[in-house]
């Protein structure tokens, strides 16, 4: 496993994640390339659409800053890439122009609505990637509590 992609955005599930990527990125001596995407506002494709003020570009440079500084302090090389669009086929685009083994990314279990929408990134990775993906959950369901 040569490299790998974390699609991450600072949520415990996307925390989980990175922890997750950067074991495997230290078993296997992996680059790691961690991408947080800003999504476009709907209704302007053609544009492309304007950015969310609330999640801004600048919010993710800070969301990947934060990543660096952790992957760092655990001695595993990275390589961030910031991304404007549809969260899914950024990460996507981003794995198959880099020759990706694997993508990990966190899952915050849609609601229904949410999942009838196509609006679970992690979903929409793992519908269009090219490669293996690997989707972690905020919380193991072993610890969840009845």
């Amino acid at each position: 496993m040569k490299t790998i992609v974390l699609g991450y955005d600072d949520t415990p599930a996307s925390q989980r994640a990175l922890e997750r990527a950067a074991e495997l990125a230290k078993a296997f001596g992996s680059k790691l390339i961690v991408t947080s995407v800003a999504p476009v506002m709907l209704g302007a494709v053609r544009s492309g659409g304007p950015t969310d003020p609330v999640d801004s570009p600048e919010k993710h440079q800070q969301e990947l800053a934060s990543a660096r500084e952790h992957l760092e302090g655990l001695g595993i090389r990275v390589r961030l890439q910031r991304a404007v669009g549809d969260p899914a086929d950024a990460i996507v685009e981003i794995a198959k122009e880099s020759g990706a083994d694997l993508i990990v990314v966190g899952t915050r279990e849609p609601n229904a609505i949410m999942r009838m929408l196509g609006q679970s990134t992690s979903g929409g990775v793992l519908h269009k990637a090219h490669c293996d993906v690997m989707v972690v959950h905020a919380s193991p369901p072993w610890t969840k509590s009845s």
